[in-house]
C-alpha cells in the first residue's frame, strides 16, 4: 500500500501553568488504541505553516486570543488512519494562552475520532503510560521551558 503523502502544522499550546494541551484521539479501524496528540492538522491549499496552525488552534479549540508564536520543531511521521497509510511531513510552532477554555464546536467531520482534550505537566507526561505523541515531547518540553524556543527548529 503507497502511503499518501501530506503536510501539517502542529501546534505545542501552553497554559500560563506550562502546561500543555493535548487531544485523545482513536483510529475506527484499530478499536482499543487509543493515543494523545497536539492540536494541528493539515495544511490546505494556499497555506503556508503558520497560516495552518493559526487556522487549525481556532478550529480545534476555539482559542481567538492565543499568541502563536515561533516554529521550534519538525519531523516526518508514517501512520495509518482508517485503513490508509499516511507519511506525514509536520511543523510544531509554540503558543501559549491563558484561557483554558476549549471550544470544539468549529471542528468538522475529519475530527470525529477525538475523545477528550486534557492540560499535561511536564512530570504528567513522564509519568503516563499512555501513548503520546510526538514521542520524546516531554523531554522537548522540559528543555523548551527550561531554555527557551530553540534558535532554529530541531527534529523531533
Amino acid at each position: 500500500m503507497t502511503a499518501q503523502r501530506r503536510r501539517a502544522a502542529r501546534i505545542l499550546l501552553l497554559d500560563g501553568q506550562d502546561r500543555i494541551l493535548l487531544f485523545l484521539g482513536s483510529d475506527p479501524a484499530t478499536p482499543g488504541e487509543a493515543w494523545w496528540f497536539t492540536p494541528g492538522g493539515g495544511l490546505e491549499p494556499g497555506e503556508d505553516v503558520r497560516e495552518a496552525a493559526a487556522r487549525e488552534l481556532v478550529e480545534e479549540t476555539g482559542l481567538r486570543g492565543a499568541d502563536l508564536g515561533p516554529l521550534v520543531a519538525y519531523g516526518t511521521v508514517s501512520f495509518s488512519f482508517q485503513g490508509r497509510r499516511y507519511e506525514q511531513d509536520q511543523w510544531f510552532h509554540l503558543a501559549r494562552t491563558t484561557d483554558t477554555g476549549l471550544d470544539h464546536s468549529g471542528m468538522g467531520e475529519e475530527h470525529a475520532q477525538l475523545l477528550a482534550a486534557r492540560w499535561w505537566t511536564v512530570e504528567e507526561l513522564r509519568g503516563t503510560a499512555e501513548t503520546v505523541y510526538p514521542v520524546g515531547l516531554a523531554d522537548f518540553l522540559e528543555r523548551l521551558l527550561a531554555e527557551g524556543p530553540p534558535v532554529a527548529p530541531v527534529r523531533l
